[in-house]
């Protein structure tokens, strides 16, 4: 009787140990992923959607059984070697099976002989959905595939870490314009010493036309001695008709309006603003009402997308051109 309750208990303790060591295997899409593809169509999704909703129901499973498993080891360890030793054999085995469960050789087994009889024992947690649904011990949904995101960071790490799921230009897309809220003017605005401005006073003859347009910027503050002092903007483009034999000021071919934002206000204030006023060029100033910078449309959209703003394409006037261009 001795040998048969030993052989027993080893038994029940290799079986408990496989049992704990077993990990089933998930799919590398989570739950939303899966049913999007199933709902597209997808068979292979539409199975593995199938299978991951019943998943968590056969960890609890799992648990049930171990559970099970360690009364009798603890009943045929008293049975075996009487109440004193059995029940610290029963507790050694108690403490000792989830570090043996997680070597590389136990889960191998494991997973070996689970994977044979997983399609039954999904059936059977299919069929038994009202057993389950008792013995469960976390509803349906928690765990290992829980969408809920806790912040915002997350979420660009996650589509940081999106591979081949959206283009390097998607990505910095999504995560600039996730942060694009609490940026600041002052970070994206073109600094006071890269100014490049005019005064008022200035002729805008051939010579001085051709010198702004080098300078790749179409407006361009129009200032009254200083940049503490800008009295309006410069729209290059609306200067290219300019008759050559009539130079005309600065002061004279500017835009007289000018609008303001504070460099630490948003970059959504001011594109708020820039919509608004319907002007592509904002002065930065400071509490002072000093000049610090100015802030354009492209500055903002450029912030919004992560990357400059590079056409190669400039024929957007031509019709023809535009449908033959790829």
């Amino acid at each position: 009787m001795f040998t048969f309750y030993l052989i027993l208990t080893v038994i029940v303790s290799v079986l408990m140990l496989l049992v704990a060591a077993i990990r089933p295997d998930h799919s590398k899409f989570n739950m939303f992923e899966l049913e999007r593809r199933a709902k597209l169509g997808d068979k292979d999704a539409k199975k593995a959607w199938a299978r991951e909703k019943l998943l968590s129901d056969v960890v609890a499973m799992q648990h049930i059984v171990i559970a099970i498993l360690q009364v009798f080891v603890v009943f045929l360890s008293e049975q075996t070697f009487g109440p004193l030793v059995g029940v610290t054999i029963a507790l050694v085995v108690a403490f000792g099976y989830g570090s043996i469960a997680r070597l590389s050789l136990s889960r191998y087994l494991a997973q070996k002989i689970y994977n044979h009889i997983e399609p039954s024992i999904l059936r059977f947690v299919r069929k038994n959905p009202f057993l389950f649904k008792i013995i469960r011990g976390a509803p349906k949904g928690d765990g290992y595939y829980n969408l809920r995101i806790d912040s915002r960071e997350e979420l660009q790490h996650l589509i940081a870490e999106s591979d081949s799921a959206l283009t390097s230009d998607e990505k910095k897309l999504l995560v600039h314009s996730l942060s694009f809220s609490d940026r600041l003017v002052g970070t994206v605005m073109t600094s006071r010493s890269m100014i490049v401005g005019i005064d008022k006073s200035e002729f805008l003859g051939p010579l001085m036309l051709n010198d702004l347009h080098k300078v790749g910027h179409n407006f361009l503050p129009v200032m009254d001695g200083d940049l503490d002092h800008v009295v309006g903007i410069l729209n290059l483009k609306g200067l290219l008709t300019l008759d050559s034999k009539k130079s005309m000021t600065a002061g004279k071919a500017m835009q007289s309006k000018v609008y303001y934002v504070r460099e630490d206000q948003t970059l959504h204030h001011a594109l708020v603003a820039l919509l608004h006023t319907h002007h592509h060029l904002l002065v930065v100033i400071n509490e002072s009402r000093e000049t610090v910078g100015i802030l354009t449309l492209e500055d903002i959209i450029e912030a919004l997308l992560g990357r400059e703003i590079v056409d190669d394409f400039n024929d957007h006037d031509s019709l023809i051109a535009v449908s033959q261009h790829k």
